[in-house]
């Protein structure tokens, strides 16, 4: 696959990026494949996201088009998010990055146990 050069201000994989890049925004949109989650959801699925940074990505994802918000007018109040149309066709790349993953994890076992080791020894 030859890879064409395109004009910084409109490169789509910068568009892409400012889309669904960072730490978190993947895999909110992950989790979200599965179907609509509530925030606490999102949470417990994300323990080390704070609530501010979870808050923050998941209005700049609704922002852009990637998940809808639901607001019930319930006491207490329901929120629940899921995926648009334009969200759902993350999907191929996500699950491209899935695969990709679990190959990348399997050839390096050694740092996945330092890693495991590391997070036991923090608790």
């Amino acid at each position: 696959m030859a890879l064409e050069q395109h004009d910084p201000e409109r490169c789509p994989v910068k568009a892409t990026m400012e889309v669904i890049g960072g730490k978190w925004k993947p895999l909110i949109v992950y989790y979200l494949m599965g179907g609509t989650k509530r925030f606490g959801q999102l949470q417990r699925l994300l323990p080390d996201v704070t609530q501010r940074m979870l808050t923050k990505h998941l209005r700049e994802l609704e922002s852009d088009g990637v998940i809808h918000r639901e607001v019930y007018r319930e006491v207490p109040p329901r929120v629940e998010y899921s995926l648009t149309e334009l969200g759902k066709s993350l999907a191929p790349i996500l699950e491209l990055m899935l695969k990709w993953g679990e190959k990348y994890v399997e050839s390096q076992p050694l740092r996945a146990t330092e890693q495991l080791e590391g997070d036991l020894a923090s608790e």
